[in-house]
């Protein structure tokens, strides 16, 4: 099949309505990410959230599970959820994964669809770091979650854009295709990958950090058997 007749196959089958993107290197994947995802796609009414595991993360020297692995990963934890989706452009590009470069091809690919790009609030405070990153809401909108107890700043480049750029309307996001900033508090588990692969790394198992069939995957392959995977 051809490029153009790949994208042209997707965006036949794709639902309509914003689409949440949900990037990260999912080193592995864990509930804490599943959490997030799915409050997000009922607070937000979305009929799709697509998990993007980034194949060259430009923050980052590699990842720890090879490429194929982590999108394995992925697909098995989101598997059966009704509106989670996987996007693996990002595996196989060449070269690093900037999310501007990612939304721009999405907005090329879907013209008529808001575009929900979703991050932490520790990726939002150091988002002036990004890599071409006022484009970002010409492109489509941000979501940031957040756990209770943080504060948006109220100063600086990112205050200045919430005051240009906030909305505390759900509605927004769907009816404009890009350019506001949407801020929201979700259930944040205290798991972190780091701590999944130094757990695993000592022979522990992880099981309930995880769905079972991401657990199933990191146990067969020993993707994060090595002594040194609690780091990064």
């Amino acid at each position: 099949m051809s490029n153009l007749s790949a994208t042209s196959a997707a965006t036949a089958g794709a639902p309509s309505g914003p689409m949440g993107i949900f990037g990260g290197t999912f080193d592995p994947i864990h509930y804490g990410h599943l959490r997030t995802a799915y409050e997000l796609l009922e607070i937000l009414r979305l009929p799709e959230i697509r998990f993007m595991p980034a194949g060259m993360p430009p923050h980052r020297s590699g990842t720890f599970a090879p490429n194929e692995q982590r999108l394995e990963m992925v697909r098995a934890a989101v598997a059966g959820q009704p509106g989670f989706t996987v996007d693996d452009r990002e595996i196989r590009k060449s070269g690093p994964s900037y999310s501007v470069e990612t939304l721009a091809e999405l907005r090329a690919e879907y013209p008529d669809r808001p575009l929900c790009l979703i991050i932490g609030m520790d990726a939002f405070l150091g988002l002036p770091k990004w890599h071409r990153w006022r484009e970002l809401l010409t492109l489509g909108h941000l979501v940031v979650a957040h756990r209770p107890g943080w504060n948006a700043p109220t100063h600086g480049p990112l205050g200045e854009l919430l005051v240009d750029h906030g909305t505390g309307t759900v509605r927004e996001l769907h009816e404009q295709l890009a350019g506001r900033i949407y801020i929201h508090a979700v259930t944040q588990l205290e798991i972190s990958s780091t701590d999944v692969r130094a757990l695993i790394s000592t022979g522990r198992d992880p099981r309930y950090l995880m769905p079972d069939g991401v657990r199933r995957i990191i146990l067969e392959t020993g993707c994060y058997a090595r002594k040194d995977m609690g780091r990064g």
